[in-house]
């Protein structure tokens, strides 16, 4: 059982004391910083960065440094200049500073910030030439120069180029300038980004900027003096709800950069030195190499049901135009490391749900078991929560459930003991019930961003490693999702309970079956699940999900069948790439499914030991036999391996797994007997070359295979014939030409030795998703 020490998990959220390293830092280049935001008269100049760089201004005015600051815009000067001044008139006083003082600090801000067009090279040098001038008549020294790109990412290479070659400053003054995401919309897509951007600037030089960090940060690491070492974890949450997602959806918007930032901060390993900022970006690396991968298993997507009409709206669309994005996303992520073995960690967010809420939670286990008052404290949640703010509490605080421990007070003077209660409840349980601190006075999170720029903190920003590292963790997930239908949810509290979802496993699913409502992007999308005929046999078609489920769901009810009139149930099984989605979702099925009246065999193997990872049966017992519980001797691996010998024909290993076949299944007709086709035709390991004239009675044989390895052992046509039920399934793109292929030919045919599948008294149905039916 896990015992996690909280001095060290409740570690990096780092919000630096004022002062502190901060200062230590500045001291070490006193001069003149000019400041340049380019966009500077954008929504998002307007809304935060004027007031981050004001707040800074009001911090350092005094400290040794002079600045300058300009709002840069493609308009020309007479256009730019009342726009941007219309915005600092606007500025807010820090709450630390009196009217009086304010005043005043405002008028110097105003004085020193300037509109000065950037749209070209020529724009650029300019403005060199105009920083170096004031530098000149004024006698200063340049302590270094701050560029913000507040503009579109697909700017950022020309606009990193026209720095690099017209604006650096002199090599003894600093560079930095800070990208805001997106930061590609892929791993592919941001190492091409990553490329252009450090042709042009190094990467000491380029502050990543995630504002959600930003509001993060504000919970500096605390000293616990009780521990929480003796605690269970029981699962850790991450969750945000926000107002929008563009056109990149949830996962991209939201979960792969903000939510994995604050997971990686959260549980990394503390670094030793907590001023040493590659030790913690080096410690966040690690982290994320320590992540399982994930897949559509890992993950449920919903879409809220207006949002395809504001895409059109917005994008001028016409009402036949359909988007995939989901706008709600709950994954869950494994840890490869002993620290964090066996704790779920739930990521979720989601538009139009019934509260704006963002926090992180540690759930720990109760081992207190009530058995009158469930209200006292003792029988409650166990907890550590993170709040971000919004929600009930309206405040950015840490609360810790009074039956887990109390900590003590940070003596810093920035943190503060919550002791009034509002009459709200967070997560379950009544403000009475935590012990909490909040910060004495709060910062806005690009406020404290753009500080950490000023001050050099890369730590608080995202390095180029472990940017590229997220979207090599996300990308898998996301090319899984790309063909997969979102759940469609109304919005608000009429969501009820449609987007809850539970743990199967290591897998979620939603916890409740949706109310069909087909979403009609066209004539090909327009069904989920079609029944129908191919080749003269029933044909049941979805897209790969909705397909795989319904598989499942057959073999389910063919179990209960043969079980209820004979007492067991007889499953081969095929190897290759087709059953792997069904053995998995066959693996959730743990209680469900009568496993232990249930006969695996196999319909095919490698001519390898059943150790390695070629083998099918080692396949099937990674995906699914290692998760159920089925008795030892119901399983029937193929014997390929004889006296220290593969497949070999004087050992008689078909002639032995035939006699194994004779001795459990009733008539040698297995219940069911699940196939896939390879792309030229064969199916189990039946090759069009495979000769089959003198072995027509027998149940297996050796076969060679025109890839390797090549030595096979199969179940021949005559044992597949015999089957009550045959099920073959077919899904992907690659296999559509095949599938329109065989639906050309009538009867049998040698070069498709797939065609020869026609069970004599069973029944024989075709699973094909709708990328193999419908390319």
């Amino acid at each position: 059982m896990l015992r996690i020490k909280w001095e060290l998990l409740l570690m990096a959220i780092i919000c630096w004391q004022r002062g502190h390293t901060d200062n230590h830092e500045a001291k070490k280049r006193l001069g003149h910083v000019t400041v340049v935001v380019v966009g500077g008269t954008g929504d998002l100049a307007r809304k935060y960065l004027w007031q981050g760089f004001f707040q800074l201004y009001a911090d350092q005015v005094g400290k040794g440094h002079t600045f300058s600051f300009y709002g840069g815009g493609l308009s020309p000067t007479e256009k730019g200049t009342p726009l941007l001044f219309g915005i600092l008139k606007e500025l807010a006083c820090p709450p630390e500073l009196s009217a009086e003082r304010c005043t005043l600090v405002k008028d110097q801000f105003l004085h020193l910030s300037k509109y000065h067009q950037l749209k070209t090279t020529e724009d650029y040098e300019k403005l060199s030439q105009q920083i170096k001038q004031q530098l000149g008549q004024e006698g200063m020294v340049e302590a270094g120069r701050l560029f913000y790109l507040s503009v579109p990412a697909f700017t950022y290479a020309d606009i990193a180029e026209k720095i690099n070659n017209t604006c650096r400053p002199p090599s003894d003054a600093w560079l930095r300038v800070v990208l805001e995401k997106p930061f590609g919309h892929d791993l592919y897509s941001a190492q091409a980004l990553d490329k252009k951007l450090s042709d042009q600037l190094k990467e000491k030089e380029m502050y990543r900027i995630d504002h959600y960090l930003g509001k993060f940060l504000c919970f500096r690491k605390k000293s616990l003096t009780k521990s929480a070492k003796e605690h269970h974890v029981l699962e850790i949450e991450i969750f945000c709800r926000i107002q929008f997602y563009d056109q990149y959806g949830v996962i991209r918007d939201v979960l792969q950069n903000h939510l994995t930032e604050v997971m990686t901060l959260m549980l990394m390993n503390l670094p030793a030195n907590l001023s040493n900022s590659m030790e913690i970006l080096q410690n966040k690396l690690n982290f994320l190499a320590s992540l399982q991968h994930v897949d559509n298993s890992n993950a449920v997507v919903g879409q809220y049901q207006a949002y395809n009409g504001e895409v059109q709206e917005e994008l001028n669309k016409t009402k036949d135009y359909f988007s995939l994005t989901p706008t709600f996303a709950g994954v869950v992520i494994h840890v490869d490391n002993v620290q964090y073995e066996g704790i779920p960690i739930f990521m979720t967010s989601g538009k139009a749900l019934d509260e704006r809420v963002s926090y992180a939670r540690v759930l720990f286990k109760n081992d207190v078991f009530c058995i009158q008052d469930p209200n006292n404290v003792q029988c409650k949640s166990k907890q550590i929560i993170f709040s971000l703010g919004h929600g009930n509490l309206q405040y950015p605080a840490i609360l810790i459930s009074k039956n887990l421990f109390k900590p003590e007070l940070v003596s810093s003077g920035d943190w503060k003991e919550v002791t009034e209660y509002k009459d709200v409840n967070v997560l379950g349980l009544p403000l009475s019930d935590y012990y909490i601190q909040s910060p004495v006075t709060p910062r806005e999170a690009y406020c404290e961003l753009i500080s950490h720029v000023f001050f050099g903190r890369k730590d608080s920003f995202i390095s180029a490693e472990g940017l590229l590292a997220s979207w090599a963790f996300w990308t898998p997930l996301l090319e899984g999702l790309s063909r997969v239908f979102p759940r469609v949810y109304p919005g608000g509290e009429a969501n009820g309970n449609l987007l809850n979802f539970q743990l199967q496993g290591h897998q979620v699913a939603f916890s409740h079956e949706a109310v069909v409502n087909v979403i009609n992007p066209g004539a090909k999308d327009n069904f989920q699940v079609m029944q129908g005929k191919y080749r003269s046999s029933e044909m049941v078609s979805a897209w790969a999900q909705e397909l795989v489920e319904r598989l499942a769901s057959d073999l389910l009810l063919a179990a209960e069948e043969a079980i209820r009139e004979e007492g067991q149930f007889h499953l081969a099984l095929s190897g290759g790439s087709s059953p792997v989605a069904l053995l998995r979702a066959l693996a959730l099925n743990l209680y469900t499914f009568p496993w232990r009246n249930t006969h695996i065999w196999q319909v095919d193997e490698r001519c390898v030991p059943h150790t390695e990872t070629g083998s099918n049966f080692r396949s099937i017992h990674d995906l699914l036999l290692q998760h159920i519980r089925i008795p030892y001797f119901n399983i029937h691996p193929m014997p390929v391996h004889l006296t220290q010998r593969l497949c070999v024909e004087e050992d008689g290993g078909p002639a032995l797994y035939e006699k194994e076949i004779n001795k459990h299944v009733n008539g040698s007709s297995f219940h069911y007997i699940l196939l896939g086709v390879g792309q030229d035709g064969h199916t189990a390991s039946l090759f069009q070359d495979t000769k089959l004239e003198n072995d027509e009675e027998r149940l297996a044989i050796l076969t060679e295979s025109p890839i390797k390895p090549h030595q096979r052992m199969s179940l021949t046509f005559t044992a597949i014939n015999r089957a009550r039920r045959v099920g073959v399934l077919i899904m992907g793109k690659s296999k559509h030409e095949l599938v329109s292929q065989l639906s050309r030919i009538k009867g049998e045919s040698s070069k498709y030795p797939i065609t020869k599948v026609q069970p004599k008294t069973g029944t024989l149905i075709w699973y094909i998703d709708y990328d193999a039916l419908l390319g």
